[in-house]
C-alpha cells in the first residue's frame, strides 16, 4: 500500500517523464508525416513518367516492325525469280509451275522468323494466282475459302485489294476469318514492282496483321486487373483496340475535356496517354486505372500509416512503462530520503535538488568509510596471512584472490616461512611486559621492510613474542629462487641491530624451502616445530628445520595433501603430482625417523591413495589399468624408500599420461568436429563462436582456448581462412563478381570481404584475380 500512495504523491515526476517520451514520439511522427507526403508525390510523379516511357518504347517498337514488313516488301520487289515471274505470260494457259513452287518455297523463311509476317500473301495477276508460304492458290476464290474479311464480299475483296495498285497503304482494322477462327486484323498493301502507277499493277504483297500480334508489343502497358490502349491511323482509323470499346474510344475523342494535345492527363478515374508518331501520323493512347498507377504509393500510404499508428500506439505504451519504471526508483529513493533525513524535509526547488542535497552528503560519508576502511586494511592483510599460515585456504586461485583483496603484494612462488622469538619475556604478562613486548615487535618489523634486502616479507604476529614471516622473491625475473644464505645474512643483520640498538635478543626458527604458495601452511608447521625444537633445546639465533632431526612415532600425511594429490593427478599434471609425492616422502625421511611399522603405514596409506584414483573413467577404460593396478599393488614396503619413490613416480606418471592422452584424444574430436562444422557452415554470415559452442556443446571460453591449444591458431582466424580459401577458389573460377562471392562465403557487407581478403591473402580480390587469369 505504500508504493501505491508514493506514486500520486511524487506524479508529477511521472508526468514530466510521459510528457518527454510523447514530445520525442511527436517529433519523428512529423518528420515521418512529411517524408510520406514527398514520397507519394514523387511515387506519383515516377508512375506517369514510367508509363509514358512504356509507351513510347512500346511506339518505337512497333512502328520498327511494321518497317521490317515494309521492307519485306522491297525484299520480294528486288527478288529476280518474282521478277521473272511478273514479266511472264500464260502460255497454253499454262503458268510456270517451277517458278511459282520456288517462289513459295523462298518465302517460307519470312513467316517462320517473324510473326508480324505470319500471314501474308503474294498475287500475281499475270497468272492469277496468289502464293502464302508454302503454298499456291491459282484461283483467288480458292484464298478467299479459307481466309477472307468478315465484311467484304468475294467481289468487293477483289475490287478493293487486289484490283488497285497501293502504295503503302494501311487498311484500318477489320474482322476477318482464318481457317473458321475469327478475329481483327491491319492490312498493309504494296503493289509491285514499286513504280507502279496504273490503276492495276502487276503483282500485289499484302500482310495480314493480327490484332493480338500488336497487342502483345503493348502488353507491359496494361495491368492485369485494368488499362486500355488503342491506336489510330492519320485519318483517325483504328488500327488496335485492346481493353475498351469502339464506342468509348468515339466517346473519349469526341469528349472537350480531353485536351489532345497534352501527353498525360487524369479523365474521368484514368490516366490517358496520347503520343503521336512524327514518321507515320499514328496515334497511340493509353489508360491506366488510377488505383493501379497509384498501387506503389498506396501501398506506402497504407503501410506508413499502419507502422506509424502501431508505432504511436507502441510508442505510448512503452513511453508510460518507462515512465512508471524510470520514476518509480526516483519516488522510492525519494521515500527513503524522507524517512532518512525526516519527513518534514524540504524538497528544495524540485525532487531533484533534494535528491542532489542527499546524495552528496551520502558521498561524503561513504569517503569517510572509505578512508576508514584504508585504515583496517592492515588488519585485512593480518587475518589474510593467519588463514593462509592455517591452511585455511583449498586452491592457488583463492589465495590469489584473497592476496589481491588484502593488497598484499605477496609473491606466488618459491620461498621460507619463519618464526621470529623475543627472547627473554617467557612467563611474563604485566601491561609494562606487553606494551614492551609490542614495541619490540614494531622494532622488528620495521627494520625487515626497511633493511634493503631483495626479499618481499610478509608479517603477522602469533603471539605476544613471536612474529612469523614469510620470504618471496620481489620479482621472479630478478631472483628466481630465494638462497639459504641470503636469509642467514638478513636474520644476523636483524640480530646484530635489535641487539646492539635496542638490546633485543631474537631467535629465528626457519622451515625447509617451499616451491608453491599452497605449502605455506606446511611450510608453517616446521617453522613451528624447528622453534620448539629450539625452545626444548634452549637454542639461539637461527635454528632451520632441516637440523631438528627428531624421532617420531606417527608419519606426516595430512588429509589436505592427499586431497591435493588426487586433484592434480586427475589434472594430469605430472611435475606437480611427483613435487607432492616427493615433498611428503622428504617429509617423513629427512626430518622424521619412523619406525618399521610407521614406515609400512605411510607407504600403505601411499598405495590407497593411487587405487583410489583407478576409479577415473579415463584409467577404467584403458588397456593399462590392469598393469597400472598390479604395479600399485605390487609395492613391497620392505624395500628402500628410494626404490619405492621412484616407482611410485613412475606409476603417476602412467596415470596422467593415460588421463592427459584420454583428455587429448576428446580435445582432438572436439576440434574436428569444430572444423567439420565450419567446412559445412561457412557459407552462413550468422556462423559465430556461440552458434559453434553450440553445436559442440561446450562454454565459448572452453572452446575458443581449446582450439588455440590444440591448433595453434585462433578460431576467428580459422573462419576467415576458411572463408578466404574458397573465396579464392571462386575468384579463380570467374563466374562471380566481388559482391556475388562475398555473400557465397558468408560476408553481408562486401566491404568488410574486401579488407578480410587483403588482410590474409595480402592482395584485393580483384588483383588476386587479375594474377590468377
Amino acid at each position: 500500500m505504500e508504493g501505491r500512495i508514493a506514486v500520486p504523491k511524487y506524479s508529477r515526476i511521472f508526468r514530466r517523464f510521459l510528457i518527454s517520451y510523447i514530445v520525442i514520439l511527436i517529433i519523428p511522427s512529423i518528420a515521418g508525416y512529411m517524408s510520406y507526403r514527398t514520397a507519394i508525390s514523387v511515387t506519383q510523379s515516377i508512375s506517369i513518367e514510367n508509363k509514358v516511357t512504356q509507351l513510347q518504347k512500346s511506339q518505337e517498337i512497333l512502328e520498327r516492325r511494321i518497317a521490317e514488313v515494309e521492307s519485306f516488301t522491297r525484299q520480294l520487289a528486288l527478288n529476280q525469280d518474282l521478277s521473272l515471274l511478273l514479266s511472264e505470260n500464260l502460255v497454253d494457259e499454262k503458268a510456270n509451275v517451277y517458278g511459282i513452287w520456288k517462289i513459295t518455297r523462298d518465302i517460307k523463311a519470312y513467316s517462320q522468323t517473324n510473326d508480324f509476317l505470319k500471314h501474308f500473301y503474294i498475287y500475281l495477276r499475270n497468272f492469277n494466282v496468289i502464293i502464302t508460304p508454302g503454298n499456291a492458290y491459282f484461283r483467288p476464290e480458292h484464298y478467299y475459302q479459307t481466309s477472307r474479311y468478315a465484311n467484304l464480299t468475294l467481289e468487293e475483296w477483289k475490287s478493293s485489294i487486289l484490283d488497285k495498285t497501293h502504295r503503302s497503304e494501311m487498311l484500318p482494322l477489320s474482322p476477318f476469318i482464318n481457317n473458321g477462327v475469327q478475329t481483327s486484323v491491319i492490312t498493309f498493301m504494296q503493289s509491285l514492282p514499286l513504280d507502279s502507277f496504273n490503276d492495276t499493277s502487276p503483282a500485289m504483297v499484302v500482310t495480314v496483321i493480327d490484332e493480338q500480334t500488336i497487342n502483345g508489343v503493348l502488353s507491359g502497358l496494361r495491368d492485369p486487373d485494368g488499362g486500355w490502349t488503342y491506336i489510330s491511323d492519320a485519318q483517325g482509323r483504328t488500327l488496335s483496340l485492346q481493353g475498351i470499346k469502339q464506342q468509348e474510344i468515339d466517346q473519349l475523342s469526341s469528349d472537350s475535356r480531353l485536351d489532345k494535345k497534352k501527353m498525360s492527363q487524369f479523365y474521368a478515374d484514368d490516366l490517358v496517354i496520347t503520343i503521336r508518331s512524327d514518321s507515320s501520323g499514328w496515334v497511340y493512347r493509353a489508360g491506366i486505372p488510377r488505383h493501379n498507377l497509384m498501387e506503389n504509393a498506396n501501398k506506402i500510404k497504407y503501410i506508413t500509416w499502419s507502422v506509424t499508428g502501431v508505432a504511436l500506439l507502441i510508442g505510448l505504451i512503452v513511453g508510460f512503462l518507462l515512465s512508471y519504471r524510470n520514476t518509480a526508483p526516483i519516488t522510492k529513493l525519494l521515500g527513503v530520503m524522507k524517512e532518512q533525513f525526516g519527513k518534514d524535509a524540504t524538497l528544495g526547488r524540485n525532487e531533484y535538488d533534494f535528491l542532489q542535497g542527499n546524495i552528496s552528503h551520502i558521498i561524503t560519508n561513504n569517503k569517510r568509510l572509505e578512508s576508514e576502511l584504508n585504515r583496517q586494511l592492515p588488519l585485512i592483510r593480518d587475518a589474510f596471512l593467519k588463514r593462509l599460515i592455517a591452511g585455511e585456504f583449498q586452491s592457488r586461485e583463492e589465495i590469489i584472490s584473497a592476496a589481491a583483496q588484502a593488497d598484499t603484494g605477496l609473491s606466488m612462488n618459491a620461498g621460507y616461512t619463519g618464526i621470529l622469538q623475543i627472547n627473554g619475556y617467557s612467563g611474563m604478562d604485566s601491561v609494562e611486559i606487553l606494551n614492551e613486548l609490542n614495541a619490540a615487535r614494531l622494532i622488528l618489523k620495521q627494520f625487515l621492510l626497511e633493511s634493503g634486502s631483495p626479499l618481499n616479507v610478509q608479517m603477522t604476529d602469533v603471539g605476544s613474542d613471536r612474529i612469523v614471516a614469510i620470504f618471496t622473491a620481489v620479482e621472479q625475473d630478478e631472483l628466481e629462487e630465494i638462497r639459504k644464505e641470503d636469509i642467514e645474512g638478513l636474520m644476523n643483520t636483524l640480530a646484530e641491530s635489535a641487539f646492539s640498538e635496542y638490546r633485543i635478543t631474537i631467535t629465528a626458527a626457519i622451515s625447509d624451502p617451499f616451491s608453491s604458495i599452497v605449502e605455506v601452511s606446511r611450510s608453517y608447521e616446521q617453522a613451528r616445530q624447528a622453534w620448539e625444537y629450539a625452545v626444548y633445546m634452549n637454542r639461539k639465533g637461527i635454528v632451520w628445520f632441516s637440523d631438528t632431526q627428531i624421532e617420531s612415532n606417527t608419519y606426516y600425511y595430512p588429509i589436505d595433501v592427499e586431497l591435493r594429490l588426487i586433484s592434480t593427478i586427475r589434472a594430469g599434471d605430472i611435475h606437480e603430482a611427483e613435487r607432492i609425492v616427493q615433498s611428503i616422502i622428504e617429509q617423513n625421511t629427512r626430518n622424521r625417523e619412523l619406525s618399521m611399522e610407521m614406515k609400512h603405514q605411510f607407504i600403505g596409506e601411499l598405495k590407497g591413495t593411487l587405487l583410489k584414483l583407478l576409479d577415473q573413467k579415463a584409467l577404467m577404460e584403458s588397456p593399462l589399468f590392469e598393469k597400472i593396478k598390479d604395479r600399485i599393488i605390487g609395492i613391497q614396503t620392505q624395500d628402500g624408500i628410494e626404490i619405492i619413490s621412484r616407482e611410485i613416480s613412475d606409476i603417476i606418471v602412467a596415470m596422467c599420461e593415460v588421463i592427459s592422452s584420454k583428455k587429448s584424444d576428446i580435445h582432438i574430436k572436439t576440434v574436428k568436429q569444430i572444423n567439420e562444422f565450419i567446412a559445412e557452415m561457412y557459407s552462413d554470415p550468422d556462423l559465430n563462436l556461440y552458434r559453434i559452442a553450440e553445436k559442440v556443446e561446450r562454454p565459448e571460453k572452453y572452446i575458443s582456448q581449446l582450439f588455440k591449444e590444440v591448433t595453434g591458431t585462433n578460431l576467428s582466424d580459422h573462419l576467415e581462412k576458411v572463408r578466404m580459401d574458397h573465396a579464392a577458389v571462386l575468384l579463380k573460377r570467374n563466374e562471380f563478381n566481388v559482391d556475388e562471392i562475398a555473400t557465397h562465403v558468408g560476408y553481408n557487407s562486401s566491404h568488410s570481404f574486401r579488407r578480410a581478403f587483403k588482410r590474409v591473402m595480402g592482395v584485393s580480390p580483384t588483383s588476386f584475380r587479375q594474377s590468377a587469369e
